[in-house]
């Protein structure tokens, strides 16, 4: 698949000397054409500054910006084939939906018929055809938003960036415009660089997913990779829920810490483990291969009930059991429990 977007090296260094802070440090990231790719992270790991080195609203102290194989690292915003939308929508309060989305337009003075095509198109995608007449201020936050994605979309750029455009809105809203956004990424073919610091947005929207820290890609993969086949102890922290076990390991077997213990092919010595709470299993205590736990506290979430799990040696870890669920055990507070480690749900990380 041809690269729409391609970062080579790209360092980005607020300050001079020895107070210079590295926003970005040596980031290589290729973006595929077509694709809807998440930059995911905390706050201040550098996604917001890559996606503005994308869009040319800053220039990188070294390295390089590509667009389709072309070097428009030194190029300014204007020229590029790109649009950002932004967390706050920027739209002009004075005019009409259709004026908001055809404003680009009339800037690049495309013919009027063009420009009445293009609007009317943009109103259909975004199913805004009956506001196309109201002002921005009397449109709900979801319709704003649609109304900024239009006109981004309008001039048919080659890459449209997305710097957390869900993150004023209430979940409710937020969820149902992820389904718009997929769709409208789907419909349109056009490449979305997508800016967000929600690990479940970022799974449910995303092609690939580049999770960011401290100004470097922890790991590039697909949703399914990123969540399963974690690089390191960040990115499984940081990605849905995790248990985290240490142990020593005589390179096929893992004794834990807390005394148990797990026939896993893996490298001699201190090893981390992690697994995920629903890839636990919990038996009557006492059961064969189990190691013994003591129920902390429940929580119940409607479709399934977080079961927090006391270890001998004084850890905590996080079980969940779906509802409705043949075989689920209906625990609570200080009940004894066996706890069963798949051994292949477990994986060895790097801290």
């Amino acid at each position: 698949m041809p690269i729409a977007v391609e970062a080579r090296n790209a360092v980005k260094a607020f300050g001079q000397g020895a107070v210079a802070v590295k926003a970005l440090d040596d980031v290589s990231v290729q973006i595929r054409q077509g694709e809807f790719f998440t930059l995911l992270g905390p706050s201040g790991c550098g996604k917001t500054t890559l996606l503005r080195l994308i869009a040319g609203f800053e220039t990188p102290t070294s390295g390089q910006i590509l667009l389709g194989g072309e070097d428009i690292t030194h190029l300014p915003p204007n020229k590029r084939p790109v649009n950002t939308v932004f967390q706050s929508y920027a739209l002009f309060p004075h005019l009409t939906v259709a004026q908001n989305i055809g404003f680009g337009l009339e800037m690049q003075n495309r013919p009027r018929a063009e420009i009445k095509e293009t609007v009317a198109r943009m109103l259909a995608l975004v199913q805004l055809e009956p506001m196309a007449s109201r002002k921005t201020s009397q449109l709900s936050g979801g319709q704003q938003q649609r109304v900024a994605l239009a006109r981004a979309l309008a001039p048919t750029p080659k890459v449209l960036l997305l710097d957390e455009p869900l993150s004023a809105l209430d979940l409710k809203l937020r969820k149902e415009m992820q389904i718009e956004l997929k769709r409208l990424q789907m419909e349109t073919g056009i490449t979305f660089v997508f800016v967000t610091h929600d690990q479940e947005e970022a799974l449910t929207m995303s092609d690939r997913i580049a999770v960011m820290s401290a100004g470097h890609i922890q790991q590039t993969g697909s949703p399914r990779d990123i969540y399963t086949r974690p690089a390191n102890r960040f990115v499984a922290s940081f990605i849905g829920e995790t248990n985290f076990l240490t142990g020593k390991s005589d390179g096929r077997q893992v004794v834990l810490h807390n005394g148990a213990a797990v026939d896993l092919v893996t490298k001699q010595g201190a090893v981390s483990l992690a697994i995920r709470p629903e890839q636990l299993r919990l038996v009557a205590t006492g059961s064969a291969g189990a190691m013994p736990a003591r129920v902390a506290s429940t929580v119940y979430f409607g479709t399934d009930t977080h079961v927090h799990l006391s270890l001998s040696d004084g850890s905590q870890i996080v079980a969940r059991q779906q509802i409705p669920a043949t075989g689920a055990m209906d625990l609570k507070t200080g009940d004894e429990v066996g706890v069963i480690l798949p051994a292949d749900a477990l994986q060895v990380l790097e801290d």
